[in-house]
């Protein structure tokens, strides 16, 4: 899409069964640090009339619910950042496919997560981080409950690779640590393979270097951002969840593909939606 006819705006996914707020505060001070407009947005489920069951009266009560969490959480947002321009906007469809369809247009997507056990979120229809972390064309932060305590460390943690996914990924780290003016911590993970026929020490040498590669210029590019880079050897997930502990986010890239939606995720991306307490920003290839 041409960024011609991307809209200057952020949008929040509202989700009238849990708690918005962590989402609503993020999108709004991401919206605050850029200069853009704000757009809260709560899709309503289609109904599902059959022959036998009319499911209007309950939709139009989820069509009240809706209603009103919306304007409380425009409220709540225009009474702690009264400098942005804060819209809503009422959606009638399945909220994955709605907020999915909004990345399309927008600059950045922000939900809120419930920690869906896995089994859960294949099979309920309320699942949002995940299909919308999927699909989306645009960066999608999903922001857990502050379990645990706050943001003792003001840095971005950001894996990388060396695939075109991670060096996006490590370029909003970046832009984003400039805007917040905190540091950014690469970690490249090295988990050993079962077989290969090269030696460890090979593979692990290998890595490092393309970890200096990926990284190289970007100082010099963000002079005020302070970097911090190393190897780490373990579980991709396990490694990147631990060192984003108390910060400000974890940020990586989204590199799978294929037809279901877990696959279009990968495998990372998904650990982390689960593992990780702090946000979890998830950018596209650019």
């Amino acid at each position: 899409m041409n960024s011609a006819e991307i809209r200057q705006e952020i949008v929040v996914g509202v989700d009238p069964r849990g708690d918005w707020h962590p989402a609503v505060a993020w999108g709004a001070d991401e919206a605050r640090l850029r200069g853009l407009h704000l757009r809260l947005a709560l899709s309503v489920p289609p109904r599902h009339d059959t022959q036998h069951v009319d499911d209007a009266p309950h939709h139009g009560r989820l069509e009240q619910d809706g209603r009103r969490t919306l304007e409380a959480a425009i409220s709540w947002a225009h009474a702690r950042w009264p400098e942005t321009e804060i819209t809503g906007s009422l959606l009638d469809g399945f909220p994955g496919r709605q907020l999915a369809l909004l990345s399309r247009q927008v600059r950045l997507v922000v939900l809120g997560s419930r920690h869906l056990h896995r089994v859960e979120e294949i099979l309920s229809s309320g699942s949002v981080a995940i299909p919308v972390t999927a699909q989306a064309r645009c960066p999608v932060v999903v922001v857990g409950h502050p379990e645990g305590g706050g943001q003792d460390r003001p840095c971005l943690v950001v894996g990388v690779d060396g695939s075109a996914p991670s060096k996006a990924a490590l370029a909003l780290a970046f832009e984003e640590a400039d805007l917040r003016g905190c540091a950014v911590h690469a970690i490249a993970v090295w988990q050993p393979p079962v077989f290969s026929l090269r030696t460890g020490d090979t593979l692990f040498h290998n890595q490092r270097r393309l970890l200096h590669e990926t990284v190289a210029g970007w100082e010099k590019k963000y002079p005020d951002v302070r970097l911090h880079h190393e190897m780490q050897i373990g579980s991709p997930v396990e490694v990147l969840a631990e060192a984003g502990e108390h910060t400000l986010g974890i940020v990586v890239g989204r590199r799978g593909e294929g037809g279901y939606t877990g696959m279009r995720v990968g495998s990372v991306v998904h650990g982390l939606l689960h593992r990780a307490h702090c946000p979890v920003i998830t950018v596209p290839a650019l």
